[in-house]
Protein backbone atom coordinates (compact mmCIF):
# COMPACT_ATOMS: atom_id res chain seq x y z
CA UNK A 1 0.00 0.00 0.00
CA UNK A 2 1.32 3.49 -1.26
CA UNK A 3 1.97 5.49 2.00
CA UNK A 4 -0.37 8.56 2.32
CA UNK A 5 0.29 12.54 0.51
CA UNK A 6 0.99 13.57 4.74
CA UNK A 7 3.38 11.05 5.18
CA UNK A 8 5.22 11.94 2.16
CA UNK A 9 5.63 15.79 2.96
CA UNK A 10 9.33 16.71 4.02
CA UNK A 11 8.73 18.39 7.02
CA UNK A 12 12.13 19.17 8.00
CA UNK A 13 12.57 21.22 4.44
CA UNK A 14 9.47 22.43 4.78
CA UNK A 15 10.34 24.13 7.90
CA UNK A 16 13.75 25.03 6.22
CA UNK A 17 11.94 26.60 3.28
CA UNK A 18 9.55 28.59 5.03
CA UNK A 19 12.05 29.84 7.56
CA UNK A 20 14.07 31.31 4.55
CA UNK A 21 10.74 33.20 3.72
CA UNK A 22 11.07 34.68 6.76
CA UNK A 23 14.23 35.66 6.96
CA UNK A 24 14.37 37.05 3.06
CA UNK A 25 11.84 38.75 3.87
CA UNK A 26 12.77 40.96 6.41
CA UNK A 27 15.81 41.79 4.44
CA UNK A 28 13.61 42.43 1.74
CA UNK A 29 11.88 45.20 4.30
CA UNK A 30 8.46 43.73 3.88
CA UNK A 31 7.91 42.98 7.65
CA UNK A 32 6.36 44.68 10.39
CA UNK A 33 7.72 44.52 13.38
CA UNK A 34 6.78 41.01 15.07
CA UNK A 35 3.74 40.66 13.17
CA UNK A 36 2.76 39.05 9.67
CA UNK A 37 2.48 35.12 9.74
CA UNK A 38 3.06 32.47 6.75
CA UNK A 39 2.58 28.98 6.54
CA UNK A 40 2.73 25.93 5.09
CA UNK A 41 0.31 22.73 5.51
CA UNK A 42 1.88 19.42 6.76
CA UNK A 43 -1.42 17.45 6.10
CA UNK A 44 -2.75 16.25 2.79
CA UNK A 45 -6.10 18.07 3.59
CA UNK A 46 -4.33 20.94 4.73
CA UNK A 47 -5.80 21.29 8.25
CA UNK A 48 -2.73 20.61 10.20
CA UNK A 49 -0.27 23.16 9.34
CA UNK A 50 3.38 25.16 10.66
CA UNK A 51 3.35 28.95 11.38
CA UNK A 52 5.30 31.50 13.19
CA UNK A 53 4.69 31.67 17.07
CA UNK A 54 3.31 34.98 17.96
CA UNK A 55 5.26 38.00 18.08
CA UNK A 56 8.53 36.19 16.74
CA UNK A 57 10.80 38.77 14.30
CA UNK A 58 10.80 37.95 10.94
CA UNK A 59 14.35 38.56 10.71
CA UNK A 60 15.58 35.02 13.65
CA UNK A 61 12.92 32.61 12.83
CA UNK A 62 14.75 29.43 12.92
CA UNK A 63 13.11 26.16 11.46
CA UNK A 64 12.98 24.65 14.58
CA UNK A 65 10.87 27.58 16.13
CA UNK A 66 7.76 26.94 13.72
CA UNK A 67 4.70 25.63 15.54
CA UNK A 68 2.34 22.43 14.45
CA UNK A 69 -1.25 23.94 14.67
CA UNK A 70 -4.48 22.10 13.55
CA UNK A 71 -7.46 23.70 12.48
CA UNK A 72 -9.79 20.83 14.47
CA UNK A 73 -8.44 21.88 17.55
CA UNK A 74 -11.01 23.78 19.41
CA UNK A 75 -8.90 25.34 22.22
CA UNK A 76 -5.78 26.35 20.21
CA UNK A 77 -6.39 29.78 21.19
CA UNK A 78 -7.07 28.87 24.69
CA UNK A 79 -3.71 27.23 25.09
CA UNK A 80 -0.68 29.08 26.95
CA UNK A 81 1.26 28.94 23.30
CA UNK A 82 -1.60 29.80 21.26
CA UNK A 83 -1.02 31.97 18.25
CA UNK A 84 -1.91 35.44 17.32
CA UNK A 85 -6.07 35.90 17.13
CA UNK A 86 -5.53 37.53 13.48
CA UNK A 87 -3.00 34.70 12.72
CA UNK A 88 -5.19 32.34 13.31
CA UNK A 89 -8.28 33.74 11.57
CA UNK A 90 -7.08 34.13 8.19
CA UNK A 91 -4.15 31.09 8.17
CA UNK A 92 -6.39 28.33 10.19
CA UNK A 93 -9.80 29.61 7.93
CA UNK A 94 -8.24 29.49 4.62
CA UNK A 95 -5.86 25.95 5.00
CA UNK A 96 -9.47 24.49 6.44
CA UNK A 97 -11.69 25.86 3.62
CA UNK A 98 -9.05 26.21 0.76
CA UNK A 99 -6.95 23.16 -0.78
CA UNK A 100 -5.09 24.75 -2.99
CA UNK A 101 -3.07 26.96 0.16
CA UNK A 102 -0.82 24.53 0.39
CA UNK A 103 1.38 27.77 1.26
CA UNK A 104 -0.25 31.23 2.64
CA UNK A 105 2.22 34.24 3.00
CA UNK A 106 0.52 37.41 4.57
CA UNK A 107 2.40 40.61 4.99
CA UNK A 108 2.13 44.27 4.21
CA UNK A 109 5.33 45.46 2.10
CA UNK A 110 5.03 48.50 1.62
CA UNK A 111 4.05 49.26 -2.23
CA UNK A 112 1.27 46.56 -2.23
CA UNK A 113 -0.15 47.98 0.85
CA UNK A 114 0.03 51.93 -0.88
CA UNK A 115 -1.78 50.47 -3.70
CA UNK A 116 -4.18 48.58 -1.52
CA UNK A 117 -4.78 52.26 0.29
CA UNK A 118 -6.20 53.69 -3.15
CA UNK A 119 -9.58 53.76 -4.44
CA UNK A 120 -8.81 51.78 -6.91
CA UNK A 121 -6.16 49.03 -5.76
CA UNK A 122 -6.28 46.51 -8.80
CA UNK A 123 -3.09 45.96 -10.22
CA UNK A 124 -3.68 47.46 -13.69
CA UNK A 125 -1.77 45.50 -16.47
CA UNK A 126 0.78 48.33 -17.73
CA UNK A 127 4.19 45.93 -17.94
CA UNK A 128 5.43 42.58 -17.60
CA UNK A 129 5.26 42.49 -14.45
CA UNK A 130 1.85 43.95 -13.44
CA UNK A 131 -0.02 41.83 -16.07
CA UNK A 132 1.81 38.57 -14.47
CA UNK A 133 -1.41 39.14 -12.15
CA UNK A 134 -4.59 39.82 -15.24
CA UNK A 135 -6.96 37.33 -13.98
CA UNK A 136 -5.07 36.09 -10.98
CA UNK A 137 -5.34 38.32 -8.49
CA UNK A 138 -8.45 39.29 -6.43
CA UNK A 139 -9.59 42.30 -4.82
CA UNK A 140 -11.16 42.17 -1.25
CA UNK A 141 -12.62 46.05 -1.38
CA UNK A 142 -14.02 45.50 2.53
CA UNK A 143 -11.55 46.45 4.87
CA UNK A 144 -12.97 44.92 7.83
CA UNK A 145 -9.76 45.96 10.48
CA UNK A 146 -8.13 43.94 11.94
CA UNK A 147 -9.19 39.94 11.05
CA UNK A 148 -9.49 38.54 14.62
CA UNK A 149 -13.48 37.30 14.03
CA UNK A 150 -14.59 33.72 12.23
CA UNK A 151 -16.48 35.42 9.98
CA UNK A 152 -13.91 37.73 8.92
CA UNK A 153 -11.54 34.88 8.23
CA UNK A 154 -14.31 33.23 5.89
CA UNK A 155 -14.59 36.09 4.10
CA UNK A 156 -10.83 35.73 3.22
CA UNK A 157 -10.50 32.23 2.46
CA UNK A 158 -13.42 32.71 0.25
CA UNK A 159 -11.70 35.10 -2.02
CA UNK A 160 -8.25 32.91 -1.35
CA UNK A 161 -10.55 30.45 -3.11
CA UNK A 162 -10.79 32.15 -6.47
CA UNK A 163 -7.31 33.20 -7.04
CA UNK A 164 -3.62 32.61 -5.54
CA UNK A 165 -2.77 36.90 -4.98
CA UNK A 166 -5.46 38.77 -2.78
CA UNK A 167 -5.09 42.39 -2.15
CA UNK A 168 -7.11 43.56 0.96
CA UNK A 169 -8.24 46.86 0.87
CA UNK A 170 -6.35 49.12 3.10
CA UNK A 171 -4.37 46.50 4.60
CA UNK A 172 -1.83 43.97 2.52
CA UNK A 173 -1.34 41.10 0.81
CA UNK A 174 -2.03 37.06 0.91
CA UNK A 175 0.00 35.22 -1.60
CA UNK A 176 -1.09 31.11 -1.62
CA UNK A 177 0.60 28.34 -3.93
CA UNK A 178 1.98 24.65 -3.73
CA UNK A 179 5.14 25.54 -2.07
CA UNK A 180 7.39 28.00 -0.57
CA UNK A 181 9.49 28.96 -3.57
CA UNK A 182 6.24 29.54 -5.91
CA UNK A 183 4.79 31.60 -3.32
CA UNK A 184 7.48 33.80 -2.11
CA UNK A 185 8.14 34.54 -6.03
CA UNK A 186 4.33 35.04 -6.13
CA UNK A 187 5.26 37.64 -3.34
CA UNK A 188 8.23 39.49 -5.23
CA UNK A 189 6.33 39.91 -8.09
CA UNK A 190 3.40 41.78 -6.61
CA UNK A 191 5.54 44.15 -4.86
CA UNK A 192 7.72 44.90 -7.68
CA UNK A 193 4.29 45.15 -9.53
CA UNK A 194 2.42 47.75 -7.36
CA UNK A 195 5.79 49.71 -7.26
CA UNK A 196 5.96 50.06 -10.66
CA UNK A 197 2.25 50.74 -11.16
CA UNK A 198 2.61 53.59 -8.13
CA UNK A 199 5.80 55.35 -9.86
CA UNK A 200 3.38 55.42 -12.90
CA UNK A 201 0.23 57.00 -11.62
CA UNK A 202 3.23 59.58 -9.52
CA UNK A 203 3.96 60.61 -12.78
CA UNK A 204 0.33 61.99 -13.04
CA UNK A 205 0.51 60.98 -17.12
CA UNK A 206 -2.10 58.76 -18.30
CA UNK A 207 -1.69 55.14 -18.28
CA UNK A 208 -1.09 53.31 -21.43
CA UNK A 209 -3.14 49.85 -19.48
CA UNK A 210 -2.57 47.11 -22.34
CA UNK A 211 -6.17 45.54 -23.73
CA UNK A 212 -7.30 42.30 -22.17
CA UNK A 213 -6.25 40.06 -24.84
CA UNK A 214 -2.45 41.71 -24.57
CA UNK A 215 -2.93 41.29 -20.80
CA UNK A 216 -4.29 37.76 -20.67
CA UNK A 217 -1.42 36.66 -23.10
CA UNK A 218 1.04 37.99 -21.46
CA UNK A 219 0.11 36.02 -17.97
CA UNK A 220 0.12 33.03 -20.10
CA UNK A 221 3.27 33.66 -21.12
CA UNK A 222 4.41 33.66 -17.65
CA UNK A 223 3.50 29.87 -17.19
CA UNK A 224 6.46 28.73 -18.91
CA UNK A 225 8.41 30.37 -16.31
CA UNK A 226 6.75 28.66 -13.18
CA UNK A 227 11.02 27.21 -12.75
CA UNK A 228 11.84 30.35 -12.42
CA UNK A 229 10.53 30.47 -9.03
CA UNK A 230 12.53 27.41 -7.34
CA UNK A 231 15.67 28.80 -9.47
CA UNK A 232 15.43 32.45 -7.12
CA UNK A 233 14.74 30.89 -4.26
CA UNK A 234 17.11 28.32 -3.92
CA UNK A 235 19.97 31.16 -4.75
CA UNK A 236 18.25 33.45 -2.53
CA UNK A 237 18.45 30.67 0.25
CA UNK A 238 22.25 30.57 -1.24
CA UNK A 239 23.11 33.97 0.14
CA UNK A 240 21.70 32.74 3.30
CA UNK A 241 23.72 29.81 3.54
CA UNK A 242 26.55 32.02 3.33
CA UNK A 243 25.02 34.93 5.58
CA UNK A 244 22.75 33.68 7.76
CA UNK A 245 22.83 30.32 7.86
CA UNK A 246 20.96 30.08 11.27
CA UNK A 247 17.28 29.89 10.01
CA UNK A 248 18.32 26.42 9.01
CA UNK A 249 18.47 25.37 12.99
Amino acid sequence: MNAPVADLIDEVALRIDLAAAFRLTARFGWHESVGNHFSAALSRDGRRFLMNRKWRPFATIRASDLQVLDTDDADVMNRPDAPDASAWCIHGAAHARVPAARVILHCHPIAITTLSALADPRLLPVDQNTARFFGRHAVDYECGGIADNDAEGLRIAGYLATAPTLISANHGVTCIADTVAEAFENLYFVEKAAETLLRAYATGKPLAVMSDVIAEHTAQGWDAYRGMAFAHFAHLKSLLDDEDPGYRD
